[in-house]
């Protein structure tokens, strides 16, 4: 009975990707059986299995890694250039979402596809505006397999609407009330909901495609949104 429960899950689960077409859940708890791998600022890669994450409002702070010949690393969040986790339990099963066909060619080549593929969670430090001030955070990429000319990060302090699940247990995700947007490698701001029919046009303008196509603004075809604008710059 269990695994007929957890197959009708991720069917359930997949579904609801299938469907939205939107970007991926973000990913709060990591396997400590399956490899991790994480390139430091100076180059350094370390590969292993995660030991802890340390969060501090929402971003990580440090990373507790042990490598494949036991050695056990503590990183700051700032010597982290970036990372591939993979998601454990229940996690897994966000990312079985469907992403636009069409949005395949707006994938960045520095990723590694073949990570992103198998489900793996992608973070990289990242400059982004936090009350006027630049800072370098580690970001949780949520649009990874179109991230060549616009980023979206899971913001950390985002409120969401309504979720799915049962008998209790979240099991998807609602739609985020707000995001961090990076833009042609410009540093990140915190884009909201109950801002975005103002911020629209300041946002978008130098695509004349979004501004004629989507006069309703509507959060919800943000994805849409940032193909669009891909296809203005490509």
């Amino acid at each position: 009975m269990k695994k007929q429960a957890l197959f009708l899950v991720a069917m359930f689960l997949f579904s609801v990707g299938m469907q939205a077409q939107e970007l991926l859940s973000p990913s709060f708890s990591f396997s400590h059986k399956k490899n991790s791998y994480v390139t430091l600022i100076d180059g350094t890669e370390i590969n292993g299995t995660i030991k802890d994450l340390d969060r501090e409002k929402g971003l990580i702070e440090f990373v507790k890694i042990k490598d494949g010949a036991g050695k056990k690393h503590k990183l700051d969040a700032d010597e982290i250039k970036f990372m591939y986790l993979p998601p454990s339990g229940f996690d897994k099963f966000s990312k079985a979402t469907s992403f636009l066909k069409d949005a395949q060619k707006w994938n960045d080549d520095k990723l590694d596809q073949d990570f992103l593929n198998q489900g793996y969670v992608y973070f990289e430090l990242a400059d982004v505006k936090v009350k006027k001030k630049n800072k370098k955070l580690l970001m949780q990429l949520l649009n990874p397999n179109f991230s060549k000319v616009v980023k979206v990060y899971h913001d950390p302090y985002a409120k969401e609407t309504m979720s799915a699940g049962v008998g209790g247990v979240k099991l998807a995700g609602g739609d985020a009330k707000s995001y961090y947007i990076s833009k042609e490698g410009a540093p990140g701001f915190r884009l909201k909901k109950k801002d975005y029919k103002e911020q629209f046009v300041p946002l978008w303008n130098s695509c004349k495609k979004i501004i004629s196509d989507y006069t309703d603004m509507k959060w919800g075809d943000l994805v849409q949104h940032v193909i669009t604008y891909s296809e203005c710059k490509g």
